[in-house]
């Protein structure tokens, strides 16, 4: 009895603890959406008041956001930019990591160890020199700048699904290869529906950092082809350095609802995900 109290007791501390740790974290998101219905007179002013007869405005930064920042656009480029950037990731990166298990040799030794070397190496180090030859072989549009995602995004998931590969029982290709199965077959057939934890898993962090990417869209597309954090950036900041606080806030949070609600949707998988492509192996 004693250590069930003592266990019940500590659970309570730690859903406490966690609690108050959520609560945090929501903190910023609950200002940006508070402060989006404000006059943009009142937010530097008094950031942390809740909206009144004076300083409500309604839905007019939203209105006054979306027509001057070319959202829907932005949207739609972003779109683009990010389905196609995981989509690639996941399919080169886990097939990169059934090789680097399968064949076990000094090449594929060594290349699992850059993958996870490119993990440590921070992107401001290399974004110089990746914006030049970016521009030199004509990546600075948006099928390039996909590409230039899979360089940065390949290393924290090959990480992640060569653990979950190695429990992938051998016998099951085997039984797909005495039923007339090419590698290919075997991979898309047999070996990639198994990696669907994983795979969900890398699909939503590579989403929340492509989604929210400022610096590498802005560094290789320039103004041209503006996604959504470049769109913002750029429309709400005005003149002498003057920035529209009530449109910026209302466009952070149209910005921020399609990437929530996946996490959302797909949440259950991350914990799955996470643990079986740390553990195993």
């Amino acid at each position: 009895m004693t250590f069930s109290r003592q266990k019940t007791a500590t659970n309570t501390v730690t859903i406490f603890f966690l609690a108050i740790l959520a609560g945090v974290f929501l903190i910023p998101i609950a200002l940006v959406l508070m402060n989006s219905f404000k006059s943009r007179l009142y937010i530097s002013s008094a950031p942390f008041a809740i909206p009144d007869g004076t300083t409500f405005v309604g839905v007019e930064n939203y209105i006054k956001g979306l027509s001057s920042s070319g959202f829907f656009v932005a949207f739609l480029r972003s779109l683009f930019v990010t389905v196609c950037s995981v989509a690639v990731i996941i399919v080169c990166t886990s097939m990169t990591s059934w090789f680097i298990v399968r064949v076990k040799n000094r090449f594929t030794t060594g290349l699992y160890m850059l993958f996870a070397f490119s993990m440590i190496v921070p992107f401001q180090m290399v974004m110089y020199t990746m914006t030049y030859v970016v521009q030199s072989i004509s990546f600075n549009n948006l099928p390039g700048v996909v590409l230039v995602y899979l360089g940065f995004g390949a290393g924290l998931s090959v990480f992640m699904f060569t653990g979950f590969v190695k429990a992938v029982p051998v016998e099951v290709e085997e039984a797909a290869e005495i039923d007339g199965c090419n590698p290919l077959q075997t991979y898309f057939l047999i070996v990639f529906p198994m990696l669907k934890p994983t795979a969900i898993t890398v699909a939503i962090l590579n989403s929340m950092w492509v989604w929210n990417d400022y610096l590498l869209p802005y560094l290789v597309l320039g103004t041209k082809h503006k996604t959504v954090p470049v769109a913002i950036q750029l429309a709400m900041q005005g003149a002498y350095g003057s920035t529209d606080y009530g449109g910026f806030m209302a466009m952070l949070v149209l910005a921020i609802i399609p990437i929530v609600a996946f996490y959302i949707a797909s949440q259950k998988y991350i914990i799955k995900g996470v643990i079986s492509g740390a553990v195993k192996g």
